[in-house]
């Protein structure tokens, strides 16, 4: 049986290659075939027979070998892109190089001094006088490896199915072939949706493997606040030098979102038929989403020409950026294609939500943080796709799913990167005025949640869900309270009705915020009150009509907005409340929120099991660095307040020299119990005080309490119903102050959070990427990895 001794004979050749003091020649065939030529191992053999440890020997002990190896490896590849793979064994050969790369590289990319290796070229190395080649040698390792995985990709009766049957396919044919007719899977630009083939998927998968480490060099550099720097393998493999750029875009972005893990629609049909297709989709998106790893922020690349790229592009727009596959992304334009993405990425995405309604019935797929980026890079560079999105309902397809993560994984430490992109995406959509009319749709699916239950719109979904994630997630989301709150802040002035649940949650935010220890405890705390009064100011002049649920919550509560509009100043008040702190130390009660049932069938949120890795996250930037003001004006439009909301910005946040760091720290040490660091003074608190938006809502109780006491005392009436039906019917038109000009704040991209979405992005992959364990106990530098 081959196998064992197959095996045998690769570490045998392991070890010589350890051992061998002396450079091994490149000629030296005999000796280096060892290592591809008669074996046929799998890649989880290749990284169990080539330990760590002897690579790095051989790195430190042998270097010119392990130099020979690769070069050796890569030329393989090249002449099976070159010669088509057309016998079994010479597929057997690109495989067994493709396994052995993959292994190795993580090693080359630890060691600084070997990181120029790939892009240095390699003189004329055992090109034994084929004279044709001698142009090819001034091509760096790296590039020639790039672009024989590129060709390799579209390799007939390898990689895809071979359309011309005549068996005389002669070397030249690989080069005439128009890999656009061989694209993956049907889709955007594509009609034709090729057999499902097994051996071609896994084949795929193994290169993509390969690709990914070969992209991996990233890792190997610490977050640079000049996140400008590009990756060079990527910039290289999305240029105009890789003639396969357009179709393997297409055939990656294809077949990601023609994936359908449910197995044609019949529930429990995974159980029959193993899925081979699913390991394809997800190296397919963790490739694609590196390959989109570009700083919109910082960009000012060179255009390309834009006149190769098909009818699905489109050419009307300027060439965009020379990273083609950023550039492809970026013109995609057809409604079918947008309507393609999108009802793939939702149905990928809610296919967790599926196995609560019928467990086991779909098979449960991983990759959904990959998904998550993905859709944030489809809406961060293609402005036509955002706006497709927010066009219809389809919207609340993403939102629902977006939610149930958020919800689920609010107390796991190791899932604090899921938490902020979640987040991002929505704050994204926030800025939009579609997606706040889009959340009066009624929520009529019943995904078992962790959430109180309530009866209403997807917008009281979404603002139940802030509020648990607020009261009951774990400390180290605090910073995203801010951006929880601004999306609620932008989707308020569209919201028609807010449901009796979640205009009792929202008022019990207001009152764990407005608690004097939790406002003097840290420099930044009182922004949340603002947000929270801006909301409520929003709904009271654009939608009063609809909201007598949250009026009669302001009028319940209105000793909070009393408290506030007395707030102390005086030094002793402040110590006070700072005294009473340090006996409090739960950021928020659970106190004064009646939590209610949670829904059918839902489990509580649990937090990570001890042990389980994660990677760190540099720090994302504050709210005002993550977006900017605008106004909306009487038609419609947005007008921008930045140049002179940069003042305001500047004596609302921490000093421009100090980064998002601090102000993180800022945060964490208002929860502990004693912070040196911070120490409110009566002038600090008069300087907001002073500010927060209160006329309104104190004109609205002005108005309205008496009116209310009135009907109470008249019909002695303890009952609720009636008093509503009174506020449904009543009116402050002519009371209130002029309407206030709508303010939203909306995302705009900056480096802070391109640095943040790369380590990220790679995190995951390391995660992710087990079986084999490719980046595992290397020494990657762009990340820490914890255990929790």
């Amino acid at each position: 049986m081959g196998s064992a001794d197959s095996k045998l004979n690769f570490r045998k050749a392991v070890i010589q290659l350890t051992t061998k003091t002396q450079p091994v020649e490149a000629t030296d065939n005999a000796f280096w075939d060892q290592f591809w030529a008669d074996t046929a191992t799998s890649v989880q053999d290749v990284f169990a027979l080539v330990p760590a440890a002897e690579i790095r020997a051989v790195r430190e002990e042998s270097p010119s070998n392990l130099a020979t190896l690769c070069y050796k490896a890569v030329e393989k590849l090249v002449q099976g892109a070159e010669g088509g793979c057309h016998s079994e064994k010479e597929k057997q050969v690109v495989l067994n190089c493709s396994r052995l790369l993959t292994r190795v590289l993580p090693y080359i990319f630890e060691d600084p001094d070997w990181r120029g290796f790939f892009w240095s070229t390699v003189p004329g190395a055992g090109h034994g006088g084929q004279g044709e080649e001698e142009d090819e040698n001034a091509r760096p390792l790296a590039e020639s490896l790039l672009l024989a995985i590129a060709d390799l990709l579209f390799c007939p009766d390898f990689t895809v199915q071979n359309h011309r049957r005549n068996d005389v396919d002669s070397a030249e044919d690989v080069h005439s072939l128009d890999s656009c007719e061989y694209i993956w899977e049907a889709g955007v630009g594509f009609a034709h949706s090729p057999q499902p083939n097994y051996i071609h998927d896994m084949n795929r998968m193994e290169l993509l493997k390969l690709l990914l480490t070969c992209f991996s060099e990233a890792m190997y550099l610490p977050p640079s606040p000049e996140s400008g720097s590009t990756n060079p393998w990527v910039q290289f493999f999305c240029s105009t030098e890789n003639r396969h750029a357009l179709p393997l875009f297409t055939s990656l972005l294809n077949t990601v979102c023609a994936y359908d893990p449910v197995g044609y629609g019949i529930p429990y049909n995974h159980l029959l038929f193993s899925d081979y297709r699913e390991p394809l989709v997800e190296e397919a998106a963790q490739v694609l989403i590196v390959t989109l790893d570009h700083d919109s922020a910082t960009s000012t690349s060179p255009t390309v020409d834009g006149t190769t790229t098909g009818t699905a592009m489109d050419d009307a727009d300027p060439p965009g950026p020379e990273n083609l596959f950023v550039n492809y992304l970026s013109r995609i334009h057809r409604e079918e294609d947008f309507q393609f993405i999108l009802k793939g990425i939702a149905r990928l995405l809610s296919n967790p939500l599926l196995q609560t309604y019928l467990p086991n019935s779909t098979k449960k797929i991983q990759f959904h943080q990959e998904l998550l980026v993905l859709f944030w890079k489809l809406c961060d560079f293609n402005k036509k796709f955002l706006f497709f999105v927010l066009k219809s309902s389809d919207v609340l397809d993403i939102l629902v799913p977006i939610l149930y993560f958020l919800n689920d994984a609010r107390a796991d430490q190791s899932r604090v990167g899921l938490m902020h992109i979640g987040v991002f995406i929505l704050l994204l959509l926030s800025g939009e005025r579609n997606f706040g009319v889009r959340l009066n749709k009624p929520y009529s699916v019943r995904v078992p949640m962790d959430i109180p239950v309530f009866t209403g719109t997807h917008a009281d979904l979404l603002i139940v869900v802030f509020h648990k994630i607020i009261t009951s997630g774990h400390q180290r989301l605090q910073p995203l309270f801010d951006c929880l709150l601004t999306i609620v802040v932008n989707v308020s002035p569209y919201l028609k009705s807010l449901s009796m649940v979640t205009a009792n949650k929202l008022l019990h935010l207001l009152e764990a915020f407005s608690t004097t220890w939790f406002l003097f405890s840290a420099s930044q705390n009182h922004h949340l009150v603002f947000f929270l009064l801006e909301v409520f100011n929003n709904i009271i002049q654009y939608q009063f009509d609809g909201n007598s649920n949250l009026v009669y919550a302001i009028i319940r509560k209105r000793a909070v907005f009393h408290q506030l509009a007395n707030l102390p100043t005086d030094p002793p008040s402040i110590h006070k409340a700072l005294q009473r702190r340090r006996r409090t130390p739960e950021p928020l009660s659970r106190t004064g929120s009646q939590e209610g049932t949670s829904m059918e069938g839902s489990r509580p949120a649990a937090p990570a099991e001890p042990g389980t890795l994660k990677t760190s996250l540099v720090a994302t930037p504050g709210i005002d660095k993550l977006t900017e003001k605008s106004q909306v004006s009487e038609d419609g439009t947005l007008r921008s307040l930045e140049p002179e909301s940069q003042q305001s910005s500047a004596e609302n946040s921490p000093s421009d020299g100090e980064s998002s760091q601090t102000w993180r720290e800022q945060r964490r040490l208002s929860n502990a119990s004693a912070s040196g660091q911070w120490s409110p003074t009566s002038d600090w608190i008069l300087s907001w005080k002073s500010k927060l938006p209160l006329q309104t809502i104190m004109r609205l109780l002005q108005v309205l309490v008496p009116q209310v006491e009135k009907i109470c005392i008249d019909k002695g009436l303890t009952d609720e119903s009636e008093i509503l039906r009174f506020l449904q019917h009543g009116t402050l038109v002519g009371l209130l102050p002029v309407p206030h000009p709508i303010l939203i704040r909306k995302y705009q991209a900056n480096s802070g959070t391109a640095m943040w979405f790369r380590t990220y992005m790679w995190g995951v992959i390391y995660l992710r990427n087990v079986d084999p364990p490719i980046w595992y106990d290397t020494d990657v530098k762009l990340f820490e990895i914890q255990r929790v």
